[in-house]
């Protein structure tokens, strides 16, 4: 709220209920509102009158989008000496177009800066996360050709596929301009399975805990979490570690038993460009956070069983809490 008044109770900043408050029934209206004396209007009973104890008043709603907002209004202690005039009304009702109109303009800015900050992180997850189904498609053509083994060539397809289906995912999201559209019920150690065949880690163990159940999830954005929380683990600890999905009461977690982070750097790893090593780059976690995030889902780094690095997601009670993780079906 922005006021400007010797009023206690209308200061900047200052809250009251909407049933408190003169704007209740001006927001109702699509015309101004006015009382140009309360206490003789019937307003003496009113909540509003006990509380401010204004005596004229004048008002109207601000429309944004189709949606009420919120309301512009003036007000005094004393009574207006007669009807508010139409040539007052017109006034207010204009200072309210010219309301809307800033307001309006300044939600298109903000929507459009935030597209073009989303066209870039598209950018930064096709680049970076083609390159996990690529690795792989290369290694299995390298083993194709040695062995002359025909089932390779099934890895390399389905690694094209999964290429596939990254960039049509990315370019449905820019259409949309969402990042999560829908969601179903997902299994977690099955998502979590068809993401290790992604990752080219040949020594890399993994290690999937029982009774993941299902998550409310988008599969496909789900499997890119994994794949970079996999990839971050491998690029960061090397080939031969083993990585561990499992659950806990809030959530799942993805941890390996690498040298782990410090506790300085944890604040810093989501950060998008920040990484510790000399190919990275630094997109990985972001684009984890991210979607984490796209799902209402929290997302915190700490120490895992065996003195990794344990990444756990915390599922948003807006879908559910811990309840979103149940034996699977």
């Amino acid at each position: 709220m922005r006021a400007n008044s010797p009023h206690e109770a209308i200061q900047p900043g200052s809250e009251c209920p909407l049933s408190e408050a003169y704007c209740r029934k001006t927001i109702e209206m699509d015309e101004p509102m006015t009382v140009a004396h309360a206490a003789a209007s019937g307003w003496e009973d009113d909540p509003a009158y006990d509380r401010f104890g204004l005596e004229a008043y004048v008002g109207a709603r601000l429309m944004i989008d189709g949606e009420r907002y919120g309301t512009v209004c003036f007000a005094d202690r004393s009574p207006h000496e007669t009807e508010f005039s139409e040539l007052e009304r017109s006034f207010v009702d204009l200072l309210v177009r010219g309301v809307e109109s800033t307001l309006e303009r300044h939600k298109y800015e903000t929507e459009l800066e935030r597209q073009n900050e989303q066209l870039g992180e598209f950018a930064g997850v096709i680049s970076h996360d083609l390159r996990n189904p690529l690795t792989v498609a290369d290694g299995y053509l390298e083993l194709a050709s040695e062995t002359g083994d025909d089932e390779y060539f099934t890895k390399v397809e389905n690694a094209h596929d999964r290429m596939d289906a990254i960039i049509e995912d990315v370019l449905t999201l820019a259409r949309q301009g969402e990042r999560i559209a829908e969601t179903s019920r997902v299994p977690l150690a099955a998502v979590a399975e068809e993401a290790w065949e992604n990752v080219a880690a040949v020594d890399a163990k993994l290690v999937i805990a029982e009774d993941l159940g299902k998550v409310d999830a988008d599969e496909s954005r789900l499997t890119q979490l994994f794949e970079n929380l996999y990839r971050n683990a491998v690029e960061h600890a090397g080939e031969d570690i083993a990585v561990r999905v499992g659950r806990d009461p809030a959530g799942f977690y993805v941890e390996d038993d690498g040298p782990g982070i410090p506790e300085r750097e944890r604040e810093k790893v989501f950060d998008s460009g920040y990484t510790t090593g000399e190919e990275g780059t630094g997109m990985g976690l972001s684009i984890v956070d991210t979607i984490a995030t796209a799902h209402g889902w929290g997302i915190g780094v700490g120490d895992g069983i065996d003195g990794g690095t344990r990444f756990k997601i915390q599922l948003g009670m807006t879908r559910g809490g811990s309840d979103d993780l149940l034996p699977t079906d």
